[in-house]
């Protein structure tokens, strides 16, 4: 899933055999346009477009949604665990160590798993969960910007 795709969140949830509720629609389609977003900025978002939701009925959506495969939960150290609808391939993610901004990295062996330990102590290895650290563009810009600031 690329953020330039448009979704069908009717037919996804149909596709995975879950009832399609107005709650459930409105979550998928809050993913699709804020990917990367925790379950407070979720229940806000819904509850701007259905006044009647609950912050629990969201959280459930939200877990029926990751059980059927349709949305993945990500949990970056120090931040709580975020939500996005790009699943069934082999990504990682970029943090912003000053902002928390997320941004999605394609593998860079296109295959599961990326790194291979020294040893796997008798585990069958499947996928490897590679988080990046970084300085986001925007925090970037604001400390050039103060640096230049200073007389």
């Amino acid at each position: 899933m690329t953020e330039t795709e448009i979704v069908d969140a009717a037919a996804m949830l149909r596709a995975a055999g879950l009832r399609v509720t107005d709650t459930r629609v409105a979550v998928v389609e809050t993913l699709a346009d804020m990917p990367h977003s925790g379950a407070d900025t979720i229940v806000a978002s819904v509850a701007r477009r259905l006044s009647t939701t609950s912050r629990q009925a969201v959280y459930n959506v939200l877990n029926d949604l990751a059980a059927a495969g349709l949305a993945r939960r990500i949990e970056p150290a120090g931040q709580p665990g975020l939500y996005e609808l790009r699943v069934g391939d082999n990504h990682h993610h970029i943090v912003c160590q000053r902002c928390g901004a997320v941004a999605d990295i394609d593998c860079v062996t296109g295959h599961a798993p990326c790194l291979t330990p020294s040893q796997t102590s008798g585990f069958d290895l499947l996928e490897a969960e590679v988080t990046f650290w970084g300085v986001c563009s925007d925090c970037k810009a604001l400390t050039a910007d103060a640096v230049v600031a200073v007389p």
